[in-house]
């Protein structure tokens, strides 16, 4: 892919906003989704923050707050492209169908294999109980559904080398309609129980996808994760960040906000002698509605 799709996380799932400065109300999200978009960032991937007083750490599900910050995001940013994620553990996935069907996105996570999701302190404990993080066929199928119905482009999320292989198998079965857009695959590097985040591991993933396929890599950590940004650009993959994935910029300096993270992953692309794609140019490339 020549021009580089930058896509901005704006908050994530449980940070705590009197810790760090993640933005949790329509009017927050839609400020900071404005600095990002003026940097370059042409999709907005969207986490759902509980609204009562005290509650901003704890994701929501509810339809009402899902249409309050997309369509605050939307009005800040004309042409912007919605990314609504909708990870959830266990079978029910009620919640997050019903934001999906409420606001439509253009793109919608789907998370695309089970990972066991783990993390251990530096005294040897775990940082919370150890958890399976469920996505088998049969979940995965149940979101195809709901995101065709809605007119949403699925992104593969792909914690390890295993689940980006089956989004492989996801294609050649049928799940991905043509009408869904091409195929998209979103390398995700940093967890600590999934794939590291290492540029020498992610030149070889583009080797599994299946022809027409576009890909991305999201990478959480300090510091560490901008050589692989700019790996990333040369090999010709989208981009993203956000205060979702880290707090850090490249000087190891803690940043402001999403728009300062764009600016630095803009010039990752710039490095690697691509230009940033507008939102319709993104449109374009993904195979999006409108």
């Amino acid at each position: 892919m020549d021009k580089a799709i930058l896509t901005c996380a704006l908050t994530g799932v449980l940070t705590d906003p009197k810790q760090h400065p993640v933005p949790v109300t329509p009017a927050q999200m839609a400020a900071e989704a404005r600095d990002a978009f003026n940097a370059g960032a042409s999709v907005m991937h969207v986490h759902l923050r509980a609204q009562e007083p005290g509650r901003g750490h704890l994701p929501s599900w509810d339809p009402d707050v899902a249409e309050a910050v997309v369509n605050a995001i939307r009005a800040a940013c004309p042409g912007v492209i919605i990314n609504l994620t909708t990870g959830v553990i266990g079978p029910d996935i009620s919640g997050p169908a019903a934001c999906i069907r409420r606001v439509k996105p253009e793109i919608a996570a789907c998370n695309a294999g089970s990972l066991n999701y783990l993390k251990l302190k530096a005294d040897g404990q775990w940082a919370w109980p150890p958890m399976v993080f469920d996505n088998p066929v049969s979940k995965v199928q149940q979101f195809l559904a709901v995101m065709a119905e809605c007119g949403t482009h699925p992104e593969f999320e792909c914690f390890d080398v295993g689940i980006v292989r089956s989004v492989g198998m996801y294609v050649e079965a049928g799940m991905l309609t043509p009408a869904m857009g091409r195929p998209e695959l979103n390398f995700v590097m940093g967890v600590a129980s999934g794939m590291p985040c290492d540029a020498d591991l992610l030149a070889l993933l583009p080797r599994w996808l299946k022809p027409g396929s576009v890909w991305q890599s999201t990478l959480i950590g300090r510091a560490e994760i901008w050589p692989v940004h700019q790996r990333t650009a040369e090999l010709g993959g989208m981009l993203r960040t956000g205060l979702e994935d880290t707090f850090y910029l490249p000087g190891g300096e803690r940043a402001a906000g999403n728009g300062a993270l764009i600016a630095a992953l803009a010039e990752c692309a710039r490095r690697a002698g691509r230009e940033v794609a507008s939102p319709a140019e993104a449109r374009q490339l993904l195979g999006l509605r409108g």
